[in-house]
């Protein structure tokens, strides 16, 4: 997800989706991006040229499924039901396949489906392909890209965003979907078909094979985030410990000190501190704390690569984050600049704020011209105050993705109550639950949780203790969703032995669901990450030498109500 925390996707690397100017972050998803496309951001480089030269697909022709909206109707939760359809986005790569192969879904996540098309053309799913003759397909979600089911999103026409229908939507995909250019039929569970997802997505493929696992074969779940808060404040907790510590312990300390100067109500100096990295203008403390810690990572929005956007394949990451603590921990920074260490040191016995300077400049330098212009209060720059900005009921998958964080999903990003933070603890979950109330008022059938995201609800699924036969975990230790996946630090330790119908892989080293990306050959790439590849593959032969014992042991498998390509 890069964050809005969680793109899980969202739980998301919450890349970003846009509504004017501002990109909000997601959960732990890969890179997420909605309205603004992969290849729009200015650190990524452009999906098709990174093709170019390759022999593979460059682009795919966007086809359709008719999808029910509710495939629930008994269900109170969705009243009033409706028996209407909406065109599913799908692409569908069938450059490897061979009769008798696998078919291999890659679930969009919280973002569009052609945002997707690198884990066809060089990811994971090429990757699987080519080892077993497979079908490759990406599905976009519900509620974005093109995928959506009505023109608009109120809170009454996003009742049907949930995690039970969006996985539901999968098992009749699979079981249904007539792929166009391939002759024999492939629908589940007659064929075997294998999920993938990373961030969200990575969750939504461990719950859709829990639960329709009479359909769906079996998943590998890369950076799932299969247990949730309502705050999170450990997505820091990789960055406290392996980003360079002299820079980290800089940033601590500032923030400790602007922190002590809103404890003890000193709104002089308060405002003399925002008016140092050119924020002077922003009235909310929450806004300006969320404004300078966009470089490493923040609440909700983003203007700048963070320690998520970092990649060991840099076609598709940024080293951002490095240059920025390069200009905190400049030891050779010109003297206007070490001279603003200085502008509090009365405050804290006569010592300088080591790197203040350096971290105020990279600010005013890098961050602010990102909406040069602007007014640096207004929701389209760095504010976040005007309720009616959140009240547009206008597509898109921010808007999606907030609601699904609203409703079920929380995981806001927070500074943590004690011990060094990298974020000012004026930034708690009430900043961005208000963001909720503004977004969505009740409707006549549908209002979000008066008390926060039902978390409850989805971690029912399984959380930390989540378990489902040809179900496949995989993290990155050094993800800022980790905590959140199967791999946490807050589950149980030592976690369940890896089998072949229960495999897990911890990749070291790693970030957020970084197996998802290749390079046409595995064997070039770096170890840690052909080493995940190759378990991956082995995996999945694993399970396709089971398939046909499986299928003959299987109950026929359930229907949803159909749909048609």
């Amino acid at each position: 997800m890069k964050a809005f925390l969680f793109a899980i996707s969202s739980l998301a690397p919450l890349l970003a989706s846009t509504v004017g100017a501002r990109h909000i972050k997601k959960l732990p998803t890969s890179p997420h991006v909605v309205d603004r496309s992969i290849e729009d951001l200015p650190f990524i480089a452009h999906v098709d040229a990174r093709q170019e030269g390759n022999g593979r697909p460059t682009s795919y022709v966007a086809q359709y499924f008719n999808q029910k909206i509710d495939h629930f109707p008994t269900s109170d939760r969705y009243l009033p039901h409706t028996n209407d359809t909406f065109k599913q986005t799908y692409y569908v790569d069938d450059s490897y396949y061979k009769p008798g192969g696998p078919v291999f879904l890659y679930i969009g996540g919280e973002t569009s489906g052609r945002s997707r098309w690198s884990n066809m053309q060089t990811g994971i799913i090429q990757i699987l392909m080519e080892a077993f003759d497979g079908l490759g397909v990406i599905l976009e979600n519900r509620y974005y890209g093109t995928s959506y089911p009505y023109n608009t999103s109120t809170t009454d026409e996003l009742a049907y965003l949930t995690n039970e229908q969006t996985i539901a939507d999968f098992a009749n995909f699979a079981q249904n979907a007539n792929l166009l250019g391939i002759d024999e039929d492939l629908t589940a569970p007659n064929t075997p078909w294998i999920l993938y997802g990373g961030s969200l997505a990575g969750a939504e493929t461990a719950f859709a094979v829990k639960q329709h696992g009479d359909v769906l074969y079996g998943g590998i779940a890369s950076s799932a985030p299969i247990w949730l808060s309502v705050g999170y404040s450990n997505w820091y907790t990789p960055i406290q410990k392996y980003a360079p510590q002299d820079c980290v312990t800089r940033i601590n300390h500032i923030i400790d000190n602007f922190d002590a100067l809103v404890d003890a109500g000193n709104r002089p100096a308060v405002e003399k501190f925002k008016s140092l990295f050119g924020f002077e203008s922003l009235t909310d403390d929450r806004d300006f704390a969320t404004a300078i810690a966009n470089p490493i990572g923040n609440p909700g929005f983003y203007e700048a690569a963070t320690w998520q956007e970092l990649n060991w394949n840099p076609a598709y990451g940024s080293n951002d984050f490095f240059e920025f603590c390069g200009n905190v921990t400049n030891l050779d920074a010109p003297e206007n600049i070490t001279q603003v260490d200085y502008t509090f040191a009365n405050y804290t016995g006569g010592l300088p704020w080591d790197g203040l300077g350096g971290y105020a400049d990279y600010i005013k330098k890098y961050l602010i011209p990102n909406c040069a212009g602007g007014d640096l209060n207004s929701n389209d720059c760095w504010g976040t105050q005007n309720a009616s900005w959140w009240a547009d009921t206008s597509n898109s998958g921010t808007r999606s993705y907030l609601y699904t964080s609203c409703v079920e999903q929380g995981a806001y990003i927070d500074a943590p109550a004690s011990g060094p933070a990298l974020l000012s603890r004026v930034v708690d979950t009430a900043y961005e639950q208000q963001w909720c109330e503004w977004a969505f008022p009740a409707g006549s059938h549908n209002a979000i949780p008066a008390s926060g995201p039902d978390v409850a609800a989805y971690n029912a699924f399984g959380g930390f203790d989540f378990r489902a036969d040809r179900l496949a975990f995989i993290d990155g230790d050094q993800d800022v969703w980790n905590d959140l996946c199967f791999h946490s630090d807050l589950a149980a330790w030592p976690r369940p032995e890896s089998t072949d119908l229960h495999p897990q892989y911890l990749i070291t080293g790693a970030g957020h669901h970084w197996d998802s990306y290749g390079v046409l050959d595995v064997e070039a790439e770096p170890q840690f990450i052909r080493e995940a590849h190759k378990w991956e593959i082995r995996t999945v032969r694993k399970w396709l030498d089971g398939f046909a014992d499986w299928r003959s042991a299987s109950v026929p498998g359930r229907a949803y109500g159909g749909g048609s390509a």
